[in-house]
């Protein structure tokens, strides 16, 4: 087993995650297998009880785990299946050394962070590195580990020294580093001395970086990179200048043209590696086809496609991370170029029209305005009022209509309310008393109490029902009679509603496997109007994007009819049944 270590110096947040992940994709192109892991200093047990404004997006896994939005990266740039113990957390950690301290696994010792957390560390990592994560059921070559948060943090000290002893224990030849450090720009001089000294602090912390990766605003000038390597004692093509572009899709593209696939295959001896020869095509193909996606959107000039995005984080645009890809990969593969319009859905509320009339009008104008209509999950009642209004307009005006999660449940709030003629109609998450009987109720099997990993998450069933073959999602699909997608939540449409609802013409065209759940709504004298329960966005990938927003951005653009007869029948994530590990 190969470990490559990615790490970040100066500041966090400078992009250790897509560099880890193109870093990946590059290595497949040459038919190696590649997992990966991120470590995530924080003590909470895992990223689930975090408001999206606080650390990003919640990404959620195949098995239920609720991880951090790096491993999304990972999973969309390596087409790979990643598990909860993928996402090593201080919390995670801790937990698992005190259990085995209660059990007395221990013998007595006393217990302390070297060499028993340190040791523990190590052991999850080369236990989780060898779990197969791709379609060849094959254990991986090599894993990439993304240590987060910056070197020299307190809080991730004891992972710094456990890749440190991992390093000795495997050999340095089995485990390289990449640190990625910041340029920064003053004036027109690019400045060195912050990369200098994170370099510094990452010497003196046990690990010696293999490759510096530095990201900057504009192209390193090549006297600045020459410099970075005098200084920090390294040859010159261990120094790779990442620069803002247009989309992290050319992140490998620029990589590769630096030449970092040789420097690291070189450095991991990957020649002489054995190789499947239907691995290594693979790879080929996939480059060949990632590079044309990529570089389409530069070459021609496209169609501008403009989608509101109204939803409650909109203040952090991470939140959202996974939504705004599945998009990026819809415009892509429709060879038409995004326009993602955020809009925040508390300023559709009449009460911002008298206390901010400025953010009411600049909102609705961009949602009368926009192609599409999306409204994603989320949690709590603030702009949920606006959402729904959203939900109206594009019912109302043939306007296309993506709901996610609870997007969906608004849409059948909204239709409840103004169709069905239940003026009070709500949900039970913000108001228990809103109607007899709520249109959205609490899940009965769902912990009340307790946050945590307490909500109906992870791979499921959706089956579509009979007589929805005029579904215009449906058609997307093909042939395939059900779906496998990942959910995250704890409301649901109140089953005793639902024959009031299809009555009225609001059809449910996927359920679950009982029939109870409702999964998929969809009106049908619409360009359309589709919400889900489940959060397609998380197994949409760059060759291969979610069909839900592919077939909501196609009928944006216009192209609906097109798209569906190119992708129909075509092999999609979604359409997969579980792997025996989501099956837990």
């Amino acid at each position: 087993m190969k470990y490559i270590l990615v790490s970040g110096g100066v500041i966090s947040g400078v992009g250790k995650g897509i560099i880890a992940s193109s870093t990946g994709l590059l290595l497949k192109t040459l038919g190696v297998k590649v997992t990966s892991i991120k470590i995530d200093p924080y003590m909470n047990l895992d990223a689930g009880t975090m408001a999206p404004t606080e650390h990003g997006e919640v990404y959620v896994l195949d098995d239920g785990g609720e991880v951090d939005l790096d491993l999304g990266n990972y999973e969309r740039y390596l087409n790979i299946t990643l598990g909860r113990d993928q996402n090593i957390t201080t919390g995670k950690i801790y937990q698992h050394v005190i259990q085995r301290e209660r059990r007395g696994d221990y013998l007595g010792k006393t217990v302390q962070i070297v060499p028993h957390l340190t040791d523990a560390i190590q052991e999850w990592v080369e236990r989780v590195a060898r779990i197969p994560v791709d379609a060849s059921g094959q254990e991986p070559d090599v894993c990439i580990i993304e240590l987060g948060g910056t070197v020299g943090d307190i809080e991730s000290a004891p992972f710094v020294e456990a890749m440190s002893q991992l390093q000795r224990r495997v050999g340095k030849r089995n485990v390289r580093q990449i640190h990625v450090s910041y340029v920064p720009l003053i004036g027109t001089e690019q400045k060195t001395k912050p990369t200098q000294r994170a370099i510094g602090d990452v010497r003196s912390a046990g690990l010696w970086p293999d490759l510096i990766a530095c990201r900057c605003e504009t192209p390193l000038q090549e006297p600045t990179v020459q410099k970075i390597a005098d200084a920090c004692q390294v040859d010159r093509e261990q120094v790779v200048a990442v620069h803002n572009v247009s989309t992290t899709y050319h992140v490998p593209i620029l990589l590769e043209q630096q030449g970092l696939l040789h420097t690291i295959s070189r450095l991991l001896e990957v020649p002489a590696m054995e190789k499947s020869p239907t691995l290594v095509r693979q790879g080929k193909a996939i480059w060949q086809e990632w590079q044309g996606l990529a570089t389409n959107e530069d070459l021609r000039v496209l169609e501008t496609v403009s989608i509101a995005l109204v939803g409650k984080y909109t203040s952090l645009h991470d939140s959202y991370m996974s939504v705004t890809k599945a998009l990026e990969h819809a415009a892509m593969h429709c060879e038409k170029k995004l326009n993602l319009v955020w809009v925040d859905a508390a300023h559709l509320d009449d009460a911002t029209q008298e206390s901010a009339p400025a953010d009411f009008f600049k909102a609705w104008h961009d949602v009368c305005t926009a192609a599409g209509i999306l409204v994603p999950g989320g949690f709590g009642q603030r702009g949920t009022e606006g959402m729904i209004k959203a939900a109206h307009w594009a019912r109302t005006n043939n306007i296309p209509y993506l709901g996610v999660c609870l997007g969906m449940q608004l849409a059948v709030v909204e239709y409840a309310r103004h169709v069905c003629g239940l003026p009070r109609a709500g949900s039970a998450e913000f108001d228990p008393d809103c109607c007899d009987p709520p249109v959205i109720v609490y899940m009965p099997e769902i912990d009340r109490e307790n946050m945590g990993g307490t909500m109906r998450v992870g791979k499921r069933r959706t089956v579509f029902q009979p007589g929805s073959e005029w579904s215009r999602l449906r058609r997307l699909y093909g042939s395939a009679p059900e779906l496998w997608e990942r959910h995250r939540h704890r409301y649901e449409v109140n089953p005793e509603l639902v024959s009031m609802l299809e009555s009225a013409g609001l059809t449910f065209v996927g359920k679950d496997d009982a029939g109870q759940r409702m999964e998929i709504v969809e009106l049908r004298d619409h360009p359309w109007y589709v919400g889900v329960q489940f959060h397609p966005e998380y197994l949409s990938r760059v060759l291969a994007p979610s069909k839900t927003f592919l077939g909501f951005f196609a009928a944006a653009a216009g192209c609906l009819d097109d798209v569906t007869a190119r992708f129909r029948d075509r092999r999609d994530l979604s359409v997969v049944r579980r792997s025996k590990s989501s099956s837990k």
